[in-house]
């Protein structure tokens, strides 16, 4: 019982990582103003405020993800964020960006794939939440 559970444990720390990890690493680029992204939010017609409005939801994102109590709800966020990039991918950008060879819209899947397991995972957070709403 307690090796799967530290299996578990284990399992939903590296999803947590991978989607931190990601979101945090591409701050610098955003806040930054590195040309590919000011490109990117360009060519979405949101530059500089959704270049850095994305930025800041998503540094909230990757800290609600990496603190336990939190993760249903940075979950559901980098979830939300990152179907809208790969919804502006599939739309507007195309899946390689600037010669990136698809690099970013990887890292967006890698992120939904990684958040929707957490959210799975921690739902039980969410619905309790939720009952003290109502």
């Amino acid at each position: 019982m307690s090796i799967s559970f530290s299996i578990t444990a284990i399992a939903t720390w590296v999803l947590r990582i991978i989607a931190a990890f990601i979101m945090l690493q591409t701050l610098y680029f955003k806040f930054s103003g590195s040309g590919e992204s000011v490109y990117i939010f360009s060519q979405l017609g949101m530059e500089p405020w959704g270049r850095i409005g994305t930025g800041v939801l998503e540094l909230i994102a990757s800290v609600l993800i990496l603190y336990p109590k939190t993760t249903f709800f940075g979950s559901l966020l980098a979830a939300g964020l990152m179907a809208g990039a790969i919804g502006a991918h599939l739309t507007k950008l195309g899946i390689v960006v600037k010669n990136d060879s698809g690099q970013l819209f990887i890292y967006a899947l890698l992120v939904l794939l990684s958040s929707l397991i957490l959210v799975i995972i921690y739902r039980n957070d969410g619905i309790k939440l939720l009952k003290r709403i109502l």
